[in-house]
């Protein structure tokens, strides 16, 4: 019986450093020297400005305000990053949306890993927040939140619920809606499917890039870049 509790035992402590030896494989690039070097090396790595490469785009920087699931400010600046390969995808969906009488609001992109901590800490749902232990594609630069907006106007167009929403109603293939949100939602989802951005199952508004493996968790603030 001993014998059979000391293997027991064994076996949990093996477990145990399993598991935090996985965990510690997790890397996080918080060095903005070594962010700086990666461009160097791939110029696919840039964390570039979206505003300053698509000047007509609409900004609406939730988290740089206390409008936000958080009720507090989480960005020192009211500002949105992606890598490269995500704005020029970002670029041509603009311009295909414009001759069409949209554009596109940005709500978030890049978001430094430290943020993703806090709101694991804070969600009542964790299911619309990302697990530190994984990060999430927004630490990476390959993810992007937004919504479409009518150029003639500068108004929203009708979705299923409000960014951030955190209702069963925010899933991007939800039903029942109104025809006017489902033709706005699958308008959004099929423009954006064409150039590589492809829709996550629980929210609407986020978008994440193919080939978002490729790049490396960030914990880079926006002060620096």
């Amino acid at each position: 019986m001993k014998i059979k509790f000391l293997l027991f035992l064994l076996s949990l402590s093996f477990s145990a450093l399993a598991q935090s030896n996985s965990a510690s494989k997790l890397v996080v690039i918080n060095s903005y020297n070594q962010y700086l070097a990666s461009v160097k090396t791939n110029p696919n790595n840039e964390l570039v400005e979206i505003k300053k490469e698509i000047p007509n785009i609409k900004l609406d920087i939730r988290y740089a305000t206390k409008n936000n699931f958080m009720k507090q400010v989480m960005y020192k600046q009211a500002r949105a990053f992606a890598r490269r390969p995500v704005v020029e995808s970002l670029k041509k969906i603009q311009e295909e949306l414009n001759k069409k009488g949209y554009g596109l609001k940005i709500f978030d992109g890049y978001r430094p890993y430290a943020i993703t901590v806090e709101f694991y800490k804070k969600a009542s749902d964790k299911n619309f927040v990302a697990n530190p232990a994984k990060g999430s594609k927004h630490n990476r630069g390959c993810a992007v939140d937004l919504t479409l907006i009518n150029l003639k106007t500068g108004k929203e167009v009708a979705m299923a619920t409000p960014y951030d929403s955190f209702s069963a109603a925010a899933a991007a293939s939800y039903e029942p809606v109104t025809p006017e949100v489902k033709k706005n939602r699958e308008f959004l989802i099929a423009t954006m499917r064409k150039y590589k951005m492809n829709v996550l199952d629980n929210e609407w508004w986020h978008y994440d890039f193919s080939g978002w493996q490729s790049y490396d968790l960030m914990d880079i603030p926006f002060e620096k870049l």
